[in-house]
């Protein structure tokens, strides 16, 4: 992990009431060629106690690709749909150990999953989930959509939109989102902004396509950002120009250099 180096331009105060932030399961792993890092899974915790302590409503989800992924090749022999739902049951493995992870720093949790699972978790109910969210406690979304041939990203996109968060979140291992695939060509340049029109005609991919539209067309803007830059969710929280902004009827726009 690096150090805090987050700029200033706000104050430690939440810029949104209520927020959604996805987490992939690759992001879980750390140095791990699978499974999940306790390393990483308190560091994270960290990051999300720290964010919470602004006063924002924080939900979660959380994706199983440390563990299994539907479209891997693992699962190549499999039927996709099942591959899917096995994919999903990772998910909840992921949410109950980070569930564990918050508990240690004394936050409370709720892990609501798609997929009923009761000695684990509660039943997906949004209005449920909102009340938790008011009494101030962070709720993890496991099982994605609870449905085969959709991704955790759209689960991310639903579950913000029916929580009515502000902003969707997205945690990768990279600082924004590119023009071009920064690790290939030395010359991609950085877009601090980026509206979704922009998004779209340059196939830039964020998300998946449903994920992508359904975002566009519920105005639900997403910030890219580096999870793993220390203080960049509460940064991005607390309103700092911290990785990429898609949103609506904005025009796209460089980082500088």
């Amino acid at each position: 992990m690096t150090t805090d180096r987050s700029g200033g331009g706000a104050s430690d105060k939440p810029a949104y009431k209520r927020v959604l932030l996805k987490l992939s399961g690759e992001a879980l792993m750390g140095e791990e060629r699978f499974g999940i890092s306790t390393r990483v899974l308190a560091y994270v915790a960290g990051e999300i106690a720290d964010t919470v302590a602004l006063g924002v409503e924080l939900a979660i989800v959380v994706g199983g690709g440390n563990i299994f992924r539907g479209v891997s090749r693992s699962a190549q022999e499999m039927d996709r749909a099942s591959a899917d739902y096995v994919g999903m049951l990772a998910t909840v493995m992921n949410a109950v150990a980070l569930q564990d992870a918050l508990e240690r720093r004394g936050l409370q949790t709720r892990v609501q999953s798609a997929i009923e699972m009761s000695e684990l978790a509660e039943p997906y109910i949004r209005r449920r989930a909102i009340r938790h969210l008011e009494k101030g406690r962070i709720v993890i979304f496991a099982a994605g959509t609870g449905n085969p041939f959709f991704t955790t990203d759209t689960a991310a996109a639903l579950r913000a939109m029916e929580i009515q968060a502000q902003v969707l979140l997205k945690a990768t291992k990279v600082d924004g989102v590119y023009d071009k695939d920064p690790e290939k060509f030395t010359g991609a340049r950085k877009y601090d902004r980026v509206s979704f029109d922009d998004a779209l005609k340059n196939d830039i991919k964020v998300m998946d396509s449903t994920a992508f539209a359904l975002c566009r067309d519920n105005n639900l803007p997403i910030v890219v950002f580096d999870l793993h830059q220390a203080g960049n969710v509460k940064s991005v929280v607390s309103g700092r120009t911290v990785g990429t902004v898609i949103q609506q009827d904005k025009s796209t726009r460089f980082a500088e250099v």
